[in-house]
């Protein structure tokens, strides 16, 4: 795809998509109209009210204008511009033309604008049933190499060229987030943790990252030993995957930054099984991992200035007569001794060995870990936003100013000293849940804190809500490749 910036409409035909909030005065946009589609414009768009995702056409012989509703204006306005870009991309995409001009002159924030409109058209074009027979066949117009988008701008020179960088940027982290969707809806019949191990080693390669992966005995050998305990029920061996970027230019002084995903390919609850309801979505379980791949290629595309080390430990956890049980008492790379109370708050487990070996193995200056982990954080918050939790406020403060910039939103939970008692055990180092039903979120935290180290600026995200939801693109819930925006806003502040 060809991103240009211009201060007129370009010969030929053309789309011209005009985002517009509700309360907006089509006197202001008619200088941008070509002359034969003034009279109609304004008749048009008098009528329309600019609900979010709305749209209507006026079609013209060479030049269709589409007025793109974004709903009420706020001063978060890049959601508004990603989400009615997402939706009219998903349901117009067949009917687009490769050629689209996309007007920005009229906005306050041009470049933010363009960004979330442009990463909301290509992560439009994502097919969800690429499974299907005819997957393929009818590709959204956008996919192709000779698709072009215009932003029309009455910005020149270097103003201009920051308006393409800006879209640019957009369209790099649409495309990792449409390989994280993959993944996420991707069935675990398929992705095993041999694939996914596969699947990181060409992504990181492809982007010049440094690629580790322990496989199989070498889990044990290694240490990590709690993760070794949860892929006991399995076929398939577990894989521990270690990504590493660095910057170009990249001194003892840059930044490094540590993350870790939860890679459960997919969850039955393993001995303390789940219902068989909340057991259909559970290949969406890998959704942290998915959310710190998908974050590496956009580092490396967009070529951030901070280095990443990215662990990513991988297993299903299924029943057999070698799975681990409650009671069981297991270790874990730390040296700490685990004692098992239900066997379905295995996430925990296999992030509790990602924390400890990326600790005691790197020196990081920020600790993240991403994971669908607890029931408890999505009945607190619902499907709006993760669970944050971190002993740093500071961290806590530029985190969710990013969260609130982006449109991923976040909310930061207590994880007090008053909560550990909930994780006491008497014949282990440490029970790995509580038997409380209240806090579950919250003890989850506690738990994984232990295992970081006391690092000073560690954060935990639980997505368990936000990973996997409702859209336009199917009937039932599907991957979202929720945090990969937030993570690329918050470290290009930085």
């Amino acid at each position: 795809m060809k991103l240009s910036a211009s201060a007129s409409l370009s010969e030929g035909k053309t789309d011209l998509i005009i985002p517009v909030f509700t309360g907006f005065k089509p006197d202001e946009l008619v200088s941008h109209i070509p002359p034969g589609s003034k009279a109609a414009f304004a008749e048009a768009a008098s009528d329309f009210k600019a609900d979010s995702g709305s749209h209507i056409t006026l079609y013209g012989s060479d030049i269709r204008i589409i007025l793109l509703g974004l709903g009420k204006p706020n001063g978060a306005s890049f959601p508004a511009y990603f989400r009615a870009a997402r939706k009219f991309s998903a349901s117009s995409g067949h009917q687009m033309r490769e050629n689209i001009t996309l007007l920005l002159a009229h906005l306050s924030k041009p470049e933010r604008a363009g960004e979330a409109l442009v990463n909301g058209l290509i992560t439009g074009t994502y097919e969800l049933g690429s499974w299907k027979e005819k997957a393929g066949e009818k590709p959204h117009v956008l996919d192709s190499d000779l698709s072009a988008i215009t932003l029309l701008t009455d910005k020149t020179g270097d103003d201009a060229q920051q308006l393409v960088d800006a879209a640019v940027r957009g369209q790099l982290v649409a495309l990792a987030q449409k390989q994280a969707m993959h993944l996420v809806n991707m069935p675990s019949n398929i992705q095993t943790p041999q694939f996914l191990a596969g699947f990181a080693n060409d992504w990181g390669t492809q982007y010049g990252q440094k690629v580790t992966i322990f496989s199989g005995e070498e889990i044990e050998e290694k240490g990590l030993h709690a993760l070794a305990a949860v892929n006991r029920g399995s076929e398939y061996p577990a894989e521990f995957i270690v990504m590493e970027y660095e910057p170009e230019n990249a001194t003892e002084d840059t930044k490094t930054v540590g993350l870790v995903g939860k890679g459960i390919t997919f969850d039955t609850g393993g001995l303390s099984i789940k219902p068989s309801d909340g057991m259909y979505f559970m290949k969406s379980d890998m959704g942290g991992a998915a959310v710190v791949l998908g974050f590496m290629e956009a580092a490396a595309s967009l070529k951030l200035d901070t280095r990443f080390v990215a662990v990513i430990p991988v297993t299903d956890n299924l029943i057999d007569s070698r799975s681990f049980k409650p009671s069981d008492i297991i270790g874990s790379y730390s040296g700490k001794t685990i004692e098992i109370f239900n066997t379905d708050a295995e996430g925990r487990l296999i992030l509790a060995d990602g924390l400890s070996w990326l600790t005691d193995n790197y020196k990081v200056d920020e600790l993240f870990d991403f994971a669908t982990l607890t029931g408890a954080t999505v009945r607190a918050l619902g499907y709006a936003a993760a669970g944050l939790f971190t002993p740093n406020d500071e961290l806590a403060a530029s985190i969710s100013k990013s969260a609130d910039s982006c449109g991923e939103r976040v909310w930061r939970f207590p994880i007090w000293d008053e909560y550990k008692s909930d994780l006491h055990s008497d014949v282990a180092d440490v029970r790995h849940a509580s038997p409380s039903p209240v806090a579950g979120g919250i003890t989850a935290a506690k738990f994984l804190e232990m295992f970081t180290r006391e690092h000073p600026s560690w954060a935990h995200f639980d997505i368990a809500g936000v990973a996997f939801g409702e859209s336009e693109f199917g009937k039932h819930k599907n991957g979202t490749a929720w945090g990969i925006r937030l993570l690329v806003d918050y470290f290009s502040k930085k």
